[in-house]
């Protein structure tokens, strides 16, 4: 299992090179060359960074991006709900369905406190600490 995939850290890289350049519109070839990252891809995650509303994108010669938010006030747990869904480590552990009894399950009841400490955790880290 993998806390934090592929998207979401070529997103956090991604939004951490645009934040350095403050207000300065950086463009994909830029975060290209800079983060060594596929083209598609990278254009890819900018897009729906950008859809989501945490970028401004700018068209023409002179296109790219900026931060639509301060870095202080984008989250790593965004950027997992954007690409990878809600935070869920496990639904059950036991048969393929889910338990009937999920309220009285011990083992659920532990997966949940690991679940909310490791969300406390996440929401505490925002692109301003990752630069």
């Amino acid at each position: 299992m993998k806390l934090i995939t592929r998207d979401t850290d070529y997103a956090a890289r991604a939004l951490c090179q645009i934040a350095r350049n403050e207000n300065r519109i950086t463009s994909v070839h830029e975060l290209v060359d800079e983060l060594k990252m596929p083209r598609p891809f990278l254009r890819k995650i900018l897009q729906i960074l950008n859809k989501a509303g945490l970028l401004k994108s700018f068209r023409g010669k002179n296109g790219g991006f900026i931060l639509a938010l301060p870095p202080g006030k984008i989250y790593l747990v965004d950027l997992i709900r954007i690409f990878q869904g809600p935070l869920k480590l496990n639904e059950c552990v036991f048969n393929k369905h889910l338990c009937p009894d999920t309220n009285a399950c011990i083992l659920r009841q532990k997966i949940n406190g690991i679940e909310k400490h490791v969300f406390s955790q996440l929401k505490s880290i925002n692109i301003t600490s990752l630069m």
